[in-house]
């Protein structure tokens, strides 16, 4: 069995150099920047020269000890300054990477990377501090990418191929991938990979980062916990499930929840949590289970609340009924450019059920079951930010009135393009703030001044 050459016929590959990894975060000696370089490069011969399609048919002992014979005559040949203790970690990184998810493993491991986008197996970019980048990682040809993502999709049951060339599927971390294949991907493989945050995002957190204001989040808190449904909204990329990841840490840790998701990635801190996933049709076109059937399967299992990680289709009519009928405090996401669009978006998929409603009906449905939209915008400098926070009042005839309580405004964006803005509050005093108020929750007077920002 042949897995590559002997150490001493390995040189540095030039190509494999990739500057971009230098923040990955150091692990020990064999981590720091001065040796990231060295591991690239390493890992690049490897792929190159190694017979890759008897990797999964060794044991993980055996390969080590291979691959720890060909990194010790890499490292004397190259007479890099590791000790044993150094050399033992550097073997365990490359092995991670062979074993692992090749390529992407350093980009997996940095922390200052929120996306990852493969365009082929010749291009790779991340997205860094909202701003996307081009990074030097190759795959060695289209069959390495493929090996790559089918350790990915069978690792959650799915599979891709010709007959089936999308799939949306999960790391064990709970980052979302998506991956289209050839035919529909006429360059070969495209896989983007959302990275989720090891520590789970907070409000306070949030705020923190810029992208709502203390007393924002002071009022979705005790939204949250008063049980007022809420909708998340916003474009693709704009933060939403990390928006309700962070609104869940609001719910009261008694709670019994029910998550239902296509891919699961909802990081909820609870105790009590029930997570659900759809299932694609197999092979023969048969098996499917969709959004809407789990949804009704949830409000069988006695749930407090349903929290369903994204609306798109049919499900939007079940999960207004949960709302309606003693699971208050239930939340979901949209994708919709304003509150307003959200309204309307929710009203076509509650069409898509098939179920004999006026237009009447359906917006006194919404009316009754919402009571908050918190509306999210990526801005063109990448930055997250909470734009719009608006309260359904209720019906005015056939039309659901709704009130701004916060709002983003933009002020200047300057020479590196960054947008320089302040939250405000309208002014308005939203209709909950007398029910909380009920509950033994109250705000400041200055939390919905409009006078001056937030």
């Amino acid at each position: 069995m042949r897995f590559g050459p002997s150490p001493g016929a390995l040189r540095a590959h030039p190509a494999a150099s990739a500057p971009v990894l230098e923040r990955a975060p150091p692990r020990d000696a064999a981590m720091r920047p001065a040796f990231l370089d060295e591991r690239v490069k390493l890992h690049q011969q490897i792929i190159n020269e190694f017979n890759l399609s008897l990797l999964e048919k060794v044991t993980r002992e055996d390969l080590r000890a291979r691959i720890g014979d060909y990194v010790a005559g890499y490292v004397r040949d190259e007479k890099l300054p590791l000790n044993q203790r150094d050399l033992e970690s550097f073997i365990e990184d490359i092995l991670d990477e062979m074993t692992g998810l090749g390529p992407l493993e350093p980009l997996l491991k940095d922390p200052t990377v929120a996306d990852i986008l493969i365009n082929t197996h010749e291009h790779v970019f991340v997205e860094r501090f909202g701003q996307l980048e081009k990074t030097a990682v190759q795959f060695k040809d289209e069959a390495h990418l493929l090996r790559i993502v089918n350790k990915i999709v069978a690792g959650v049951g799915r599979r891709i191929d010709e007959s089936s060339p999308m799939v949306d599927a999960r790391l064990a971390d709970g980052s979302r991938v998506n991956v289209a294949v050839r035919p529909v991907a006429v360059d070969g493989p495209l896989v983007s990979i959302r990275k989720f945050s090891k520590r789970p995002f907070s409000l306070d957190s949030l705020v923190a980062a810029g992208s709502l204001r203390q007393p924002m989040a002071d009022v979705l808190s005790a939204a949250v916990r008063g049980r007022f449904s809420l909708v998340v909204s916003g474009g693709t990329g704009s933060g939403k499930t990390t928006m309700l990841n962070a609104l869940s840490t609001s719910i009261p840790a008694s709670e019994r929840l029910v998550t239902i998701e296509d891919a699961a990635e909802l990081q909820l801190q609870q105790q009590h949590v029930l997570r659900m996933e759809t299932r694609p049709p197999n092979a023969e076109g048969r098996g499917e289970i969709r959004m809407r059937e789990l949804v009704k399967n949830a409000l069988r299992m006695r749930p407090d609340r349903i929290i369903v990680g994204e609306c798109r289709g049919e499900e939007a009519f079940d999960m207004l009924q949960a709302m309606n009928t003693g699971h208050e405090g239930s939340m979901t996401t949209i994708h919709a450019n304003t509150p307003r669009d959200a309204l309307t978006r929710l009203e076509q998929m509650i069409g898509m059920a098939s179920v004999p409603m006026t237009q009447a009906s359906i917006r006194g449905q919404i009316a009754a079951a919402i009571h908050l939209f918190v509306q999210l915008a990526r801005m063109p400098d990448g930055k997250r930010r909470v734009v719009s926070v608006a309260e359904v009042t209720g019906m005015e005839g056939e039309v659901i009135q709704m009130q701004e309580i916060f709002k983003f405004v933009k002020q200047s964006r300057d020479e590196a393009g960054v947008i320089h803005g302040q939250h405000f509050a309208t002014g308005i005093r939203p209709r909950l703030a007398g029910e909380l108020a009920a509950m033994g929750v109250t705000f400041p007077a200055a939390t919905f001044d409009p006078g001056r920002p937030l």
